[in-house]
């Protein structure tokens, strides 16, 4: 949520931002009603005064005709006047929370996810003495996934996992704990960067796998008709992903400045309805309604949010860079970086077996526009300040695998092990 402050002062920019989001909020009638509520308060502010001199009046004895007649008054005038003022804090709030965050400067005016920016890369396409196979050929031929069986017990889109790919999607999640968990590994990841941020170690957790909708819609995650699946019963979601149960830890409380930055790397099964991509990435497990998710979640200061932001983009090239899998870097426009990021940025993964670069991560710098939502707050000095959020992918365990096996693929059809990974595989060479 923005300040309303701000928006007074910088409704142009709003707009703007409103129209290159590709959102919808008026914020002409969200201004208009800004005002009307303002000047509600304002006659509330004085009749509860006036009511309060009225009162200490009537208590000094009898009190005279006029002065219960005008308490009177008082009372009904407070009445009408919170009625009024009831629905228009509700339409006030309703409006804010449609407003969407306002984009860095950096950040590139686009429409689509078409329209995003390559900012680097780091090595060659894999290149073949045969005709590469995609991860759904190889991953049948050694009976590792079966969607066929799956879909009779839980509909399209779900898969069961099997034998070598069940044990590489644990192998990986050893590795990122171990990694994130290393402060010496965290503090080579800075100073490659050039970052002078703190080396202070992500916490692994679980979270919740179902969160509330108070929760939720706090969060500016919640999207409940293209993501989302609800439980029919009750007001309750299944999360979309571990950071939508993360970032929401701290909700209405106030942190000390000595316990920041906070770092969490969690893992949780997630799910996610995909409506409106029907047809797309179809084949395997790219893209299914049910898939684990390592996800770096954290809370800092205001001074040191965007660094922060930078060290997860480092973290995620680290993991590529280690894993041998060539990429690329994008930085999102503003119709792609999401609803309340200030910036965003994906690394795309090279897929032999398709021919292309396809999404393996995010990395989503809030500022303190979530954290406003949450009243999420940090005490520095004697001031309280919104902290900042930042969210980014460690690794999916569905859409890493698949760029391991079309990249590590043999003519034979079996699939190399990443040497980073062999220490967590009991020290074989492949799957």
């Amino acid at each position: 949520m923005l300040d309303i402050q701000f928006i007074r002062e910088n409704h142009q920019i709003v707009r703007d931002t409103v129209v290159n989001k590709n959102k919808s909020v008026d914020i002409d009638r969200l201004l208009e009603v800004d005002e009307k509520r303002r000047q509600l308060m304002q006659e509330v502010e004085k009749l509860r005064k006036a009511r309060n001199e009225t009162s200490a009046q009537m208590k000094n004895g009898v009190p005279a005709p006029e002065l219960i007649a005008e308490g009177k008054r008082i009372k009904e005038s407070l009445s009408e006047i919170e009625s009024e003022l009831d629905p228009t804090d509700i339409e006030f709030e309703e409006l804010m929370l449609k407003v969407p965050n306002i984009p860095l400067e950096e950040v590139p005016i686009g429409k689509s996810e078409d329209e995003n920016v390559i900012i680097g890369k780091s090595g060659e396409p894999t290149k073949f003495t045969f005709d590469p196979k995609n991860h759904w050929e190889i991953a049948q031929q050694h009976d590792w996934i079966d969607k066929e069986r799956a879909a009779k017990v839980a509909g399209s889109r779900f898969a069961y996992l099997k034998g070598g790919l069940v044990q590489l999607q644990f192998g990986i999640v050893q590795y990122v704990i171990n990694r994130l968990t290393d402060e010496d590994f965290l503090k080579d990841v800075i100073k490659q960067a050039g970052l002078t941020i703190s080396s202070k170690p992500f916490v692994p957790v679980i979270p919740p796998m179902i969160v509330n909708t108070v929760a939720y819609k706090a969060s500016a995650r919640l999207d409940a008709e293209k993501v989302t699946y609800k439980l029919a019963d009750d007001e309750m979601w299944l999360n979309a992903s571990a950071e939508h149960s993360l970032c929401n830890m701290y909700m209405n409380e106030v942190l000390e400045e000595n316990d920041l930055p906070i770092r969490y790397i969690g893992y949780a099964t997630s799910f996610r309805r995909e409506a409106g991509t029907y047809g797309k990435d179809t084949e395997g497990i790219f893209r299914t309604h049910q898939f684990d998710k390592l996800e770096m979640e954290s809370f800092t200061t205001p001074a040191t949010g965007l660094e922060e932001h930078h060290l997860m983009v480092a973290i995620q090239k680290r993991f590529m860079d280690e894993l041998k899998i060539p990429y690329q870097v994008l930085e999102k426009c503003t119709a792609d970086i999401g609803f309340p990021n200030a910036k965003g940025v994906d690394i795309e993964a090279w897929l032999p077996g398709q021919d292309k670069y396809i999404e393996t991560h995010s990395a989503d710098y809030m500022a303190d526009f979530q954290a406003r939502r949450l009243k999420t707050r940090v005490k520095i000095g004697h001031e309280t300040h919104f902290v900042h959020t930042n969210d980014a992918t460690a690794l999916v365990l569905s859409r890493i695998p698949v760029a391991i096996i079309e990249n590590f693929q043999t003519k034979d059809g079996d699939v190399v092990i990443p040497k980073v990974l062999r220490p967590f595989m009991g020290e074989r060479e492949k799957i």
